[in-house]
């Protein structure tokens, strides 16, 4: 792996609001130990508006429910979200960012920043406001509208304040790609940076969609777990547990890190990779091709030549039974099947814990990619209990470590209408 690469790029703070809690230090104590997050949804659960509709399914179906990952469970929202004037994604994203910039050391002071900028999306953004909004037009009702409709729904809303909370006034981005938005937005911050667009970017993702409309939705597209667990490579299962939250990471140029005094640095990101597969708009291509095709463009990115170098992957494995097998189809073909099925190169995926956070769910495993290289502990995969033959995946359990000789670790996400992005990181350069 070269160790000379232009404008290199650090992680020196992260913020996580997971349904495993609304702080990184919980989160990561929580995922070492192999702690669910999730739970059946419940009536409280969804928006005021749903929750009769809900009820009614419920009792329709027998009392059964889905399974969820509730933010909410462990973080307030009526500060971040002003009072309903906000969408809940814009909350959790504003929430993470405050933690992540406080975690960094930064202080911005009263002055804008115009080299500091904000690269962070959502995949769905504000269903339910739409939902709310399209049964106020049904009852003749639009005069009811909330004159904050717009920016509530907004898949940039949450960018726009963030960069508002702390007065920065560099590039100013949002993407939209589903489940891999939080990793895009992630390597377009990586980018920037590595360009001299900014110093600083704020980079993530956040998803707030546990409403009846989503989740029927995704039900009706045969996602969502029947059995309400989350098993990701398990021979059982059977579809993702969905979640809400969010994820930042704050990127800087390591010029910068060390100029200000940073005191700590998780990891530097080194790649990013992403294609398409230009196959189908819910289903992978099943020989993982284009998932092969985002890692190895991310490991040339990076400058890795020996993808032994690569000690651990966060997969984006949601637990879906095709989804899953084209990913590990992909993985034997960039690392070869004998390092993947050894667990030479060991592989989890952190989505029994949490849930799948969508468009947050990239920005989520990045920063528990990088936590592995910063502590050298490597999270189990919560609800992987029976071994699938067909993948050859290891059963890692809690406790488990990272090699030594691992230099660096990759963080995949996939999304609908086959886009896909991987993410390299590399063991911390010294501050010095």
């Amino acid at each position: 792996m070269d160790d000379a690469y232009p404008r290199r790029v650090v992680v020196t703070g992260l913020g996580l609001v997971t349904p495993l809690g609304a702080e990184a230090t919980m989160n990561w104590r929580r995922a070492l130990a192999g702690e669910r997050g999730t739970r059946a949804l419940e009536a409280e659960d969804v928006p005021a508006s749903e929750r009769e509709a809900f009820e009614r399914r419920a009792r329709a179906n027998g009392g059964a429910t889905w399974g969820a990952g509730i933010a909410h469970d462990a973080y307030d929202g009526s500060l971040w979200c002003e009072g309903g004037r906000l969408a809940p994604f814009v909350g959790f994203g504003r929430c993470a960012a405050a933690e992540a910039v406080t975690d960094a050391g930064l202080t911005f002071g009263d002055e804008a920043r115009d080299d500091v900028g904000v690269s962070f999306g959502a995949g769905m953004g504000g269903v339910s406001d739409l939902t709310h909004a399209g049964g106020l037009m049904r009852n003749g009702e639009l005069r009811k509208l909330s004159p904050y409709f717009v920016p509530k729904i907004l898949a940039n809303a949450a960018a726009g304040k963030i960069s508002m909370d702390f007065k920065l006034r560099g590039p100013n981005l949002a993407a939209a790609t589903a489940c891999a938005t939080s990793a895009h937005c992630i390597g377009d911050a990586f980018r920037a940076l590595q360009r001299g667009d900014a110093s600083v970017m704020i980079a993530g993702g956040s998803e707030g969609c546990i409403d009846l409309v989503s989740m029927s939705a995704f039900a009706k597209a045969r996602a969502l777990s029947a059995s309400g667990h989350a098993r990701p490579f398990d021979s059982r299962r059977d579809g993702f547990v969905m979640g809400e939250g969010a994820g930042v990471l704050i990127l800087e140029t390591l010029e910068h890190a060390r100029e200000r005094g940073a005191k700590k640095v998780y990891a530097e990101i080194r790649g990013y990779g992403a294609s398409g597969d230009a196959h189908h708009v819910t289903r992978a291509s099943p020989d993982g091709d284009g998932a092969a095709r985002a890692m190895r463009a991310a490991l040339r990115d990076a400058g890795i030549d020996d993808p032994f170098d690569v000690g651990y992957v966060n997969a984006h494995a949601t637990g879906t039974p095709l989804g899953d097998a084209a990913e590990v189809r992909a993985l034997k073909t960039v690392f070869g099947a004998e390092a993947i099925e050894s667990g030479a190169v060991v592989t989890t995926s952190t989505k029994g814990a949490t849930g799948h956070l969508l468009g947050a769910a990239g920005a989520i495993e990045a920063a528990y990619t990088a936590l592995t290289l910063h502590t050298g502990d490597v999270p189990p995969t919560c609800g992987y209990e029976e071994l699938d033959s067909t993948l050859g995946i290891p059963i890692v359990g809690v406790g488990a470590r990272l090699r030594e000789s691992a230099r660096a670790a990759m963080s995949n996400s996939f999304g609908f209408g086959g886009t896909n992005a991987s993410l390299i990181f590399a063991r911390a350069p010294p501050l010095e």
